[in-house]
Order: C-alpha cells, then structure tokens, then sequence
C-alpha cells in the first residue's frame, strides 16, 4: 500500500515539475517582451501627441467645421463597440476585465434604446461574445501580441466605415491602459467623434497661440487629418494592450511557478512521510519475524 503511494507521488511530483519549466519558460519569455513593448509606446508617443495637437489646432481654427468630428452627439441611434483583448489566455485578469467591462457597456448602451454593432481584436474577446449570445460583426485576431501599425489602419477602416456612411454616431473603445508595469487600468474610449482634450467647438473659441496657416481649408484638412488620428489612437490602443497583456502574463506565470514550488515541496514532504512509514513497516516486520523464530526455537 505503501509502496503504490509513493510511485502515486513520484508522479505527482515529476507532473508538477514539468508544468513548473513551462511556467518559468512562459514567466521569462513574457518578462522578455514587456521591454520592447514600453520601448515600442515611448516610440509612437510623439506621433500620437503631434497628430492630437495638429487636429486641435485644426479645430480651434475653424469650430464649425469641427463640430461633425470633434463632439459629443446629442443622440446616438447606433454605436460600434470596439473591444480590444489578447490572442492568448494564462494572463491573469488581463482579458477578463476588458471583457466584462465591454459587456457593460453594450448592456448599457442598448437598455438606453441604441442599436450596437460589436467589433472585437482578439480571440479572447470573440469567444466570449459568442458565448453570451452577442453578434461579433468581426474579429481580427493574430496580431494582439505584436501588433503594426498596419493592423490598426485595418481595424481603423473597418470601424469608421459606418460612422463616415452616417449609419452610426458614435465609435467607442474597450481597452486597456498601459500606466506601468504595476498598473494597467481598463477604459472606455470614444473615438468618433474625435475625443480630443480642450477643444472648444462652440460659437467663441479660444484664439489660437501664435501664427498657424492651414493648408488647404481647415474643413478639408481635418476630414483627412480625422482617419489618421483613429489610427493612431487605434494602434496606441493595441501597442498599450500587448504590454498590458504581457505584464499581466508574467505575473501570472510568476505566481504558478511560485505554487508549483510550494506543491512540489509539499508533495515531497509527503512521500518522504511515506517512505518513513514504509520502512518503519518493514522493520516491524523483520524485528517480527525475528521474534517469532527465537520464540520458536
């Protein structure tokens, strides 16, 4: 009996080992990729915050051009939901807070009588949608890890394309916000009209510091400027969701390798309990015996 509970635990222990390198491997592989994904944000932070001062500039320059782009719509009939969530699971609560915030959202947006039209990156986001019984209209998946600025151009197409037909008013973003390394905080976003900070679209806008010339009409500049903004804003969003992605991996592997130890050890503890007993057993059996046959004679 003994003996079938320590091959029980030889198992146990060289299964537990085993997970043990692949969550090590996954720990290194994602810690390895948080670096080059912080790298890749400082390095598209420039473009992003020079496409959001010429748009603003734009706009403070001609407010009534600006209002279709740069608003809040007084109602909306029907929206586009974008939900941006990894390719892969074993991330922690990466996936599943975009999730469920995303489901909020649509709960929310339809209980107040709008029309919703989902959009989704990931196979994560797909998947759960599905399953809850809400249309994906479609999914782009294969590139949430590492992601180009192609990629963006290509969701960027696809979500405005009913915003700029007129059939939708408003395009929103479920996503997740790259603090740092300690702290990632799920938003939602809108996206169309342009959500720009401090730009006043009203009858007295605020005059414009120092001299700006546009070139040409600053209506046709910034219907131009606007699907280039959506995609920076987009790819901002895919590039601080990877790292998202990434630390929350790392995390995750970190604390199962950490389990993993502590199982192993525990297991091992065991068997070796049980090997005490086994050869306790034995000896009470040989000292037994011994007695016996003296007995005898």
């Amino acid at each position: 009996m003994a003996g079938g509970q320590e091959r029980i635990l030889r198992r146990r222990i060289k299964s537990v080992q085993a997970t043990r390198k692949i969550t090590k491997a996954m720990e290194l592989i994602a810690a390895s990729q948080i670096s080059r994904s912080q790298a890749r944000i400082i390095a598209n932070r420039p473009y992003r915050v020079g496409m959001r001062r010429i748009v603003i500039e734009a706009a403070l320059g001609d407010p009534a051009g600006a209002k279709k782009l740069l608003a809040i719509p007084e109602h909306v009939d029907e929206a586009i939901v974008l939900v941006i969530t990894g390719d892969r699971g074993l991330s922690g609560a990466y996936n599943s807070s975009v999730l469920r915030a995303g489901e909020r959202l649509v709960k929310k947006l339809r209980s107040e009588g709008t029309s919703v039209r989902l959009f989704a990156v990931g196979k994560k986001a797909a998947g759960f949608f599905r399953f809850r019984g809400m249309e994906v209209e479609q999914s782009f998946v294969g590139f949430a890890d590492r992601p180009s600025f192609g990629d963006a151009r290509s969701v960027a197409g696809t979500v405005a394309a009913p915003y700029v037909d007129g059939e939708a008013q408003q395009v929103l973003l479920v996503s997740t916000r790259f603090v740092s390394s300690g702290s990632q905080v799920v938003e939602v976003e809108q996206l169309l009209p342009l959500s720009m900070p401090d730009v006043v679209v009203d009858d007295s806008p605020k005059p414009l510091k120092g001299y700006t010339e546009f070139e040409p009409e600053v209506e046709k500049l910034l219907f131009y400027l606007a699907p280039r903004a959506l995609e920076s804003e987009i790819f901002s969003a895919l590039l601080e969701g990877a790292a998202s992605f990434h630390v929350s991996q790392q995390r995750a592997m970190a604390a199962a390798t950490d389990n993993a130890d502590d199982l192993g050890q525990n297991l091992s503890r065991i068997m070796n309990r049980a090997r005490q007993d086994s050869i306790t057993t034995e000896i009470m059996e040989i000292v037994g015996g011994a007695e016996a046959l003296r007995s005898g004679k």
